[in-house]
């Protein structure tokens, strides 16, 4: 058998998230707005091991954009998806 999407969709709303994380200033905040994945080819136990990639291809004040790749041990695109989170001050968080 294959491995469910969602294990894909998980790996790759790490990646995109964490890549908006890295270029936050003191006391922003994010969440995700919109989030898109595309499955490109199975993924079974034969797979192997597999890397996930992301990168933020823009930041603005209230917005920002990641794009991640999923590839298996050989480089092949297994899955990719994109993110669009919502940047806002953190003290919204606590407020509450």
């Amino acid at each position: 058998g294959s491995v469910h999407g969602g294990w894909a969709a998980t790996l790759l709303d790490s990646a995109l998230g964490c890549a908006v994380q890295t270029l936050l200033e003191k006391g922003e905040a994010y969440t995700t707005a919109e989030f898109k994945v595309n499955l490109t080819r199975p993924i079974t136990p034969r797979t192997g091991e597999v890397v996930c990639e992301g990168k933020v291809v823009h930041k603005g004040r209230t917005l920002a954009v990641s794009e991640a790749t999923l590839k298996d041990a050989g480089g092949k695109l297994l899955a990719f998806g994109t993110e669009t989170c919502s940047i806002f001050p953190a003290a919204n968080l606590a407020a509450r």
